[in-house]
């Protein structure tokens, strides 16, 4: 009874651990900013200090957040874009091809993707300012792109590996040429590891504080993370926290969205994969 019981018990415990946090800011965003202002303990706010859906309109009404979210989707997306193209390149030259330093590029690539993001926040503060990009879209790209990349070669090149060389060679013997062989047979067989790359190279751009915050001075370029430091809402000199809890569960939402779409795609890829195989 122990055993059967055991294992739906860590489970449950693991999800509450887990989810506990995200269901208190959720809680928060609910209250009114008098209720967490007096001291409301509770995770439901007492009678006559819930705020309802009001912070979620005030927060959706304010132009600093819509411009974040703005800056957050396209930054990140374009980021996205441009590391899974590169990457995709690089990784099938890199399991393909037969040349000298393939381990070394390989290590430099992981040793780059675990560089410590806050040593470089200086040189690129000055870098970005003297080439006139600061406080812009590619002052923010470029960065993303230089700690995705590496991360999204190495989980790429890896399920090149795993696909049959013969399959590409026939797909050349039926007269097809080595770019119609790469797009319309190895890339549609690496999707799992093109969605996968994907995933990570969006959350890093989507979640980044520490770029965000330092590269950026004013709304122009700020993303959601670094913007919700200067949100201040009515009071200046009070910070609105149930404003930044609705702030901070709107930012999740498509977070939420594109993972559920993606994790389809890649057990979809997987299964297609396993299929064909």
């Amino acid at each position: 009874m122990l055993k059967k019981m055991g294992v739906p018990l860590g489970v449950l415990v693991i999800l509450l651990w887990c989810l506990l946090p995200v269901a208190w800011i959720i809680s928060l965003s609910f209250k009114s900013e008098q209720s967490i202002t007096s001291g409301n303990p509770g995770f439901f706010p007492s009678a006559g200090t819930g705020a309802g859906w009001d912070n979620y309109r005030a927060v959706w009404e304010n132009d600093q957040f819509r411009r974040a979210i703005v800056n957050s989707i396209g930054i990140s997306l374009i980021a996205t874009l441009l590391s899974v193209i590169v990457a995709t390149l690089a990784a099938y030259a890199i399991a393909r091809l037969e040349f000298k330093g393939k381990r070394l590029v390989l290590s430099l690539a992981l040793a780059i993707a675990m560089f410590p993001v806050v040593s470089l926040v200086g040189p690129l503060f000055d870098m970005w300012r003297a080439f006139g990009i600061y406080d812009t879209w590619p002052g923010l790209i470029i960065p993303y792109m230089s700690f995705t990349l590496p991360l999204a070669i190495w989980t790429l090149s890896a399920f090149f590996r795993e696909i049959p060389w013969e399959m590409e060679q026939a797909a050349q013997v039926d007269g097809a040429t080595s770019w119609q062989a790469f797009r319309k047979v190895i890339v549609p067989l690496a999707a799992p590891g093109v969605f996968t790359a994907a995933i990570l190279t969006f959350f890093f751009a989507w979640n980044d504080f520490v770029f965000g915050i330092s590269l950026t001075s004013t709304e122009a370029a700020r993303p959601i993370p670094a913007s919700l430091a200067f949100f201040v809402g009515p009071d200046p000199f009070n910070r609105p926290a149930s404003l930044l809890a609705a702030a901070a569960v709107i930012a999740t939402i498509p977070i939420i969205v594109i993972v559920l779409i993606f994790q389809r795609k890649i057990v979809a890829g997987l299964t297609s994969g396993a299929v064909k195989g």
